[in-house]
């Protein structure tokens, strides 16, 4: 039996059932998202023992361009072979990967083995938000998407104490081994609580060409944002061609989508108004606060003087508040006729804390900033639910894998791009003060210069957040489905 054009009988689920398959996918999810910072703390030891330190922010970012770049594609396979097929060949492809990682004996072996890890790992957070839309009517998933934040941003914080304590008290290799671990546990808990999962898939062509187009024009792209400014000038031969073969082969796969009898991403889903704008508000929000946790640590430690370890300990109350404001908007969202409010209201505040912290960011005290840390978190903490269901109930079933993991695509791709940006701004001021560019570098040697320097890079995120919320104003504020229309 072909499950591309037979596929099983649609039968509706009980909340317990549902309830079940989102636990079941919760443990993708966290592994997802474990990945993308469990490896920073131990880059410092890993350059102790295979050598080649300069090389070692290619462990980061091989990973991250594998992940970014494959996430269409593993929407649009799910939604032609079914999500269960899909996941595996993930987890397989992760679990592979973080063999070859364990087993490196080399710097490039390991860069090139984090490639593939990333190929693995780029399927597991857009599968469970598919899988999310399949099991649960939009009115009900904001408060089940609430559980996969709350996952997800904890993987996050966790990721680098367990990547630390791997490399300080056993060996860093112990990451991936521990990968390993989780990845066939969770081959075996999804292989038994997703047998109830509601199949969808359609009779479709993947589009081969289009799908490399997209691929090699993201990775073009991510390559000149992450090396512009850090090993080479903007302005620099290499930078300059990789943004013109991006441009370039972006413009092709623009022709493919608009030629292709079925192309990678469907025309009607870019055409729908709804899921432009919910895409655009999940991309700049979730944007906004990927750069926040990235430079508030390096602001806390090259400003206000904290250590390594006190900065990241500082930041432990953000992910709380995020995680609160999550939770208990996920339950308003599916209740209330004027859903947009919350997140409108919410984002509001957050951007006024972003702007107060960018205005006093040389004379904040601890106390205040933590305080801000919890407006932030709090107010961003219902836009992420608010995005995933407006997508989810704007488009048909057989293609919500694709819609996912488009948003889920732009996100990644647009984070990548603020990180660049930021730290080029933060560089920048360190060559001012003779360092080398590096981020933190000399900054920590002039306190006035990385103040001005943090204070532009959070004016940014304010007005980044700023495009969020325009984007939520935008969105038509239709009634959320409560059962099986789709």
């Amino acid at each position: 039996m072909d499950a591309r054009t037979t596929p099983a009988p649609m039968t509706s689920l009980s909340h317990k059932e549902a309830r079940v398959i989102v636990i079941g996918m919760m443990f993708p999810v966290f592994m997802g998202s474990l990945d993308n910072t469990n490896l920073a703390t131990a880059l410092p030891t890993i350059g102790r023992d295979l050598g080649d330190p300069h090389l070692l922010p290619w462990l980061i970012t091989a990973y991250l361009l594998a992940a970014t770049a494959v996430v269409p594609l593993y929407g649009k396979i799910a939604d032609i072979y079914g999500r269960q097929f899909t996941l595996r060949i993930a987890l397989t492809i992760y679990i592979l990967g973080s063999l070859l990682c364990a087993l490196a004996p080399d710097m490039l072996t390991l860069i090139l083995a984090r490639g593939l890890h990333g190929l693995g790992g780029g399927g597991l957070s857009v599968l469970g938000a598919i899988v999310l839309g399949d099991v649960v009517a939009p009115k009900e998933r904001g408060r089940y998407y609430a559980y996969f934040a709350v996952v997800y941003t904890t993987a996050g914080a966790l990721g680098p104490a367990l990547g630390g304590f791997f490399s300080d008290h056993l060996h860093w290799s112990a990451i991936f081994w521990f990968n390993i671990l989780l990845g066939v546990t969770a081959l075996a808990v999804t292989g038994v609580l997703l047998r109830r999962l509601p199949r969808h898939e359609r009779s479709h062509k993947l589009d081969v060409i289009g799908a490399v187009l997209i691929v090699t024009a993201s990775i073009s792209f991510m390559l000149a944002v992450n090396l512009g400014g850090v090993r080479y000038p903007w302005t620099s031969p290499p930078v300059l061609a990789l943004f013109v073969l991006a441009a370039a082969v972006g413009l092709l796969f623009v022709r493919r989508l608009l030629t292709a009898p079925e192309p990678l991403i469907p025309i009607a889903i870019l055409k729908n108004r709804q899921v432009r704008f919910a895409t655009g508000a999940h991309a700049f929000g979730w944007a906004s606060i990927v750069a926040l946790n990235i430079f508030m640590p390096q602001y806390l430690q090259n400003v206000v003087g904290l250590t390594p370890t006190a900065a990241g300990l500082t930041l432990v109350i953000f992910m709380i508040a995020l995680n609160v404001s999550a939770g208990t908007s996920g339950y308003v969202l599916g209740r209330v006729v004027h859903y947009k409010l919350l997140p409108m209201a919410g984002l509001a505040v957050a951007i006024c804390a972003i702007l107060v912290l960018a205005w006093n960011v040389d004379r904040v005290s601890l106390f205040w900033f933590e305080v801000l840390l919890v407006v932030i978190g709090l107010g961003f903490g219902a836009m992420p639910g608010l995005s995933q269901v407006v997508v989810q109930n704007s488009v048909e079933r057989h293609q919500l894998g694709i819609s996912v993991g488009t948003m889920t695509f732009t996100r990644n791709l647009l984070a990548t791009f603020m990180v660049a940006v930021f730290g080029a701004i933060v560089a920048g001021f360190a060559i001012r003060t003779g360092g080398t560019g590096e981020l933190g570098g000399a900054l920590a040697q002039d306190a006035a210069l990385a103040a001005e320097a943090y204070r532009r890079v959070f004016f940014a995120t304010a007005a980044t957040m700023t495009v969020a919320l325009i984007s939520i104003v935008l969105i038509e504020e239709k009634p959320l489905q409560s059962g099986e229309t789709k």
